[in-house]
């Protein structure tokens, strides 16, 4: 399964994008880690690999004049930790 497979199976997580095609990966970690269970969040770590999400994950919750973030603080919080333990 791709990462595209796996967000068309949760249109629910990206309610709002009319083409889920264009998605971009980093745009789908940050959706189901923002809004999916730990399901969702498992069988993503699965496509992507733990090393691949983390990684996202990383550079996209750093505030940066290049890129706007969007975890929530909690999110934020609980994946730094996370992905500090495991990766």
């Amino acid at each position: 399964m791709t990462i595209h497979q796996f967000i068309k199976k949760r249109p629910y997580l990206v309610w709002y994008v009319k083409d889920l095609n264009k998605l971009s990966e980093e745009s789908i970690v940050e959706h189901v880690l923002n809004y999916g269970d730990w399901d969702d969040v498992q069988k993503m770590i699965k496509i992507l690999g733990i090393k691949k999400t983390a990684k996202i994950f990383r550079t996209k919750a750093k505030p940066s004049k290049m890129h706007r973030q969007n975890y929530a603080d909690i999110t934020k919080h609980f994946f730094t930790l996370y992905f500090n333990k495991y990766v």
